[in-house]
């Protein structure tokens, strides 16, 4: 279960990088895999998850908490949806906190960001990898 920490900084008690649950809702709509549904959405997210982070770490330098938030939230449905929970719940916070007018305050929030990301893009790599 996701919780928030007193820094505001999500928390995952069980450690798992990736839900297994949301992924087999996933593979539920393309049950016989012949769509090849599940590996065109991770490699989506991943080309995704490329183009965005390093956005997110050039708006922490440019001091842009605009496009910090467009990162943010942009990526908190679409990691909900794959199974990057920790993910999810990290840009979930950092949305909330950039909501307008708002400073980038939150430096630590954000490298969890980033760290989160790439966690999730080598797990949805290796995943890609063995099917």
């Amino acid at each position: 279960m996701l919780t928030v920490s007193a820094t505001c900084v999500p928390a995952d008690s069980d450690g798992l990088v990736l839900d297994e649950s949301a992924l087999r809702r996933l593979s539920d709509l393309d049950p016989s895999g012949s769509a090849g549904l599940v590996p065109r959405v991770l490699r989506t997210y991943v080309a995704s998850l490329q183009r965005l982070l390093p956005q997110a770490g050039a708006a922490l330098a440019a001091n842009d908490p605009v496009a910090l938030r467009y990162v943010a939230h942009t990526l908190k449905s679409s990691s909900a949806s794959v199974g990057a929970q920790r993910l999810a719940a990290v840009c979930q916070v950092l949305e909330r906190r950039l909501t307008p007018p708002a400073l980038i305050d939150c430096p630590d929030l954000v490298a969890r960001l980033l760290a989160e990301g790439r966690s999730a893009t080598l797990a949805f790599e290796q995943r890609l990898a063995a099917s």
